[in-house]
């Protein structure tokens, strides 16, 4: 089966919105009680959980359109956005060694592409 383009850009969307959603899920965990009442009024968890299924479900008709092979490498870059995400919304820091992380993904998921 031939990889289409719109399949790749559907995992990327789908990445990047679940890593939105882990980033939500980050800033809800600071107000997390077992309280049921105060879940259901943390915005920051119902986003973050909102994300998670919104890019699992963009990520099923991605599957049907392409190799699992191909598709699924791209599901990385959600690795990606979590780190950029998290240095600039959560002022988390970032050494040399997570840069490398980060370039050595994005070398692979091209290669993957091109390949």
């Amino acid at each position: 089966m031939k990889t289409e383009l719109s399949a790749v850009g559907l995992v990327l969307l789908a990445s990047f919105i679940g890593s939105f959603g882990a980033l939500m899920i980050k800033k809800g965990s600071a107000k997390a009680t077992w309280n049921p009442i105060a879940l259901v009024k943390n915005y920051y968890l119902l986003l973050g959980g909102f994300c998670y299924v919104c890019g699992t479900l963009l990520f099923i008709p991605a599957l049907s359109h392409g190799d699992l092979s191909v598709l699924y490498p791209f599901s990385s870059t959600s690795y990606i956005w979590v780190s950029l995400f998290s240095l600039f919304f959560l002022h988390e820091k970032m050494n040399k060694e997570k840069w490398i992380g980060v370039a050595l993904i994005i070398v692979g998921v091209t290669l993957i592409g091109f390949g």
